[in-house]
This record gives structure tokens, sequence and C-alpha cells, in this order.
């Protein structure tokens, strides 16, 4: 019999999905394939559990999360390092996939997170921005391999791949703008967003689709999810030296260049450069500085929608 409050940990890997259900303690495992995740589904759907939480795993977690989504589940996408320091803290010191399964269980029972709502063309916009990030780095280890290599025909070989993934990136950004203007929200709200002086299309596309929380809010926790937020290390009278920690790696990526832009060419951000310089501020400490600013301006425009107005 299924326990009234039911919480369930789902550890993925590409061929397997480790099932615990807590806090009975009963474990499961299933294909991951469409076979198994149905089976997945059948089985959930009739514990009808509180929360179910996945990892996320380099995009094996993707079609797990769509077949939940699919049937109504209430679904949780959970940072791998935060579950792990709570495994530890709970005493798994040892680790394989049915201790993590559990851990993952014990973590969305106790741990509340944001249930995950199915958006297809957000989704897909993450796709698209996704694959040209890699193709970008990509792109870059060409280039340097090319730039420094002794051998003739590795830098031959070296360029031609350059420019492959240079004709790859036009097709994505086509991709992604054709992705934007196709869903009406997406495109009023990167259109918000590129009316800032420092965001581009790019910008744009990555805020979209892995900050969308971003208009409903408070600028803390924007600040917080994009990883720019000071975190205290205090202790008694002791006060050290604020830090920031975590974040969304692929929005803060884009929000340092769309500050290392604004910072010259944003008039806001560019005097709020020039006091912090002013006051002696480190640079690191200006540029994260300038990345919150940024965020909190664009949290209030998306809210409010209104598109940058500065005189």
């Amino acid at each position: 019999m299924a326990h009234p409050d039911t919480f369930v940990g789902i550890d993925l890997s590409k061929a397997r999905l480790d099932v615990c259900l807590w806090p009975t303690g009963e474990r499961l495992a299933f294909a991951n394939d469409r076979q198994g995740r149905a089976a997945l589904v059948g089985k959930l759907r009739r514990c009808q559990p509180v929360a179910i939480g996945l990892e996320a795993s380099g995009g094996y977690e993707r079609e797990p999360i769509k077949a939940l989504l699919d049937a109504g589940l209430p679904v949780r996408r959970l940072n791998p390092l935060r579950v792990r320091q709570f495994a530890q803290a709970c005493g798994f010191l040892a680790k394989n996939d049915r201790i993590d399964a559990e851990a993952i269980a014990r973590f969305t029972a106790t741990v509340p997170q944001r249930e995950l709502v199915r958006d297809p063309a957000r989704e897909a916009l993450a796709e698209l921005v996704t694959t040209r990030r890699q193709l970008c780095d990509e792109l870059t280890r060409c280039t340097n391999q090319a730039a420094h290599a002794c051998q003739p025909v590795v830098r031959r070989l070296a360029a031609r791949r350059a420019a492959r993934l240079k004709a790859d990136i036009l097709l994505l950004d086509k991709a992604i703008a054709q992705t934007v203007a196709g869903n009406e929200r997406i495109a009023r709200r990167t259109a918000l967003l590129r009316s800032v002086p420092g965001i581009g299309p790019v910008t744009a596309a990555t805020l979209e689709a892995f900050l969308g929380e971003l208009g409903s809010i408070e600028n803390r926790q924007a600040s917080a999810l994009v990883g720019v937020a000071p975190f205290d290390r205090d202790s008694g009278t002791f006060r050290g030296q604020r830090r920031i920690l975590g974040g969304r790696k692929p929005v803060r990526d884009a929000l340092y260049m769309a500050a290392l832009v604004g910072s010259t060419h944003n008039p806001v951000l560019a005097a709020f450069k020039q006091r912090l310089a002013a006051a002696g501020k480190p640079a690191k400490v200006i540029l994260v500085a300038l990345i919150r600013k940024l965020v909190i301006i664009i949290n209030a425009m998306l809210r409010d929608s209104r598109p940058w107005a500065h005189a």
C-alpha cells in the first residue's frame, strides 16, 4: 500500500532509472527507454507522490522529465552538488545508484524545490542555445590549435573544422531566431531584453531559456539564481568576506559578457562602474556588482513589461 505522503528519488543513467520511494524505502529499477519510462509513469501514477526529484545529468534527465510532466506528475529538477552535500550530511559516505536514489528521495522530501512546468518552446530554445555554446567552445579549441600547431596538416585540419563550426553556428543562430519569433511570449520578452545596451540576441535567448523566472521573482532571488548574490560568512564577532557561489553558469557567462559591453556602452552601468572604481573596489568585485545591477534592471523591466528607457 502506498504511503499517503510519498516522495520519489530517481537516479539517472544512460540505460537505467533507479527509483526509491520515501519514507517506505521501496526500491525499483526501470530501463531508461520508452517502455521503461512508461512503466515508471504507471507505477508513480498509482503512488500519487507529493514530489519526484531527479538530478540534472547532462541531458539524460530530459526524456524521463518529459514523460513524467506529460503524465501530470510533480517533478523537481535538482542540483547534483546540493544533493551530494545533503547525502554526506545524512551519513551517506558510499555512493552507488541505489544509495543515490534514496538520497535524492530524502532531499526531495526535506528541501522544498520549485515544481517544473512543461514549456516546449523554452525547452527547444534551451537545446539550441546549449548546442550553440558547445560549438562555440569547440571553435575556440580549433582556433587555438590552428594558431599553435607546428605541422601544416594539423593547421589545415583545424582550420577546416573551424570553418564548418562557424557555418553550423550561423545555422543555429537562425534556428534560435525562428524559435524566438515563433512564440509570442518569448518574442515579447526577448525584445524587452534586447532593448538594454549590452544585451544581444544570444544573451537574450540564454536568459529566456535558462532563467524564465525573471520578472516574477524578487531581485535577491534573481541574483542568487544567476550566482552573483553575496552571502555572509560571519560567526560570533567574526565578520568574513562576502562571497558569491552557485547559480546557473550559462546565464552567468552570458551576463558576464553583457556586463563587460555594458560597462562601456550602457550609461547606467558605466556610471555605476565609475562610482565603484572611485571607491577603490577591486576589478572582480566591480564586475560581479555590474552583473547583479544588470540582473536587477532586467528583472524589473520584465516584471513591468517595459523596455529600456534611460535618457
